[in-house]
């Protein structure tokens, strides 16, 4: 047998691996500036970075919420003057929204509070630890690109 053969996984070991991930995710969360805004604000000001001006629906739809559920946020990030709205030239009926100057240092910030935080994390484990972590980065985004439930039932 190959090293590059499939084996059965235990979920029991599917499930300590999502455990210690979603552990360290809310620690680093947890390092967010003082900016008062929501977890989920901040991720539709990423959205927006990543993948430019948007209508709402595709906002909606890539976060996975209906969307009605956006309208606060957008509401409060547009008061904070971190997006604008306007209606998209090719059809009037939807809007579209896009990040506004001042909201990519605000992202900017985020990103570096919560890079500086596991840094310094890091900083505390052996050379050998360090080193599997860097292992792990190229594996753990390939199970990040896998396709999930969601994904096959909307095709």
């Amino acid at each position: 047998m190959t090293g590059d053969e499939t084996q059965p996984i235990d979920v029991e070991q599917a499930t300590r691996l999502r455990e210690a991930m979603v552990a360290v995710s809310r620690r680093a969360r947890r390092q967010r500036p003082a900016h008062g805004l929501t977890m989920t604000q901040v991720a539709l000001l990423g959205d927006l970075e990543r993948h430019g001006a948007s209508s709402v629906v595709d906002l909606a739809e890539r976060a996975q919420v209906k969307v009605q559920s956006l309208t606060l946020s957008l509401n409060r990030l547009e008061e904070l003057e971190l997006i604008t709205r306007r209606p998209d030239p090719t059809d009037r009926r939807r809007v579209m929204v896009e990040l506004t100057a001042i909201a990519g240092p605000l992202l900017e910030e985020d990103r570096r509070q919560r890079d500086e935080w596991l840094a310094a994390a890091m900083a505390g484990l052996t050379e050998t630890e360090r080193g599997l972590l860097m292992l792990c980065i190229p594996v753990l985004s390939h199970l990040a690109d896998h396709p999930d439930r969601n994904d096959t039932v909307r095709r």
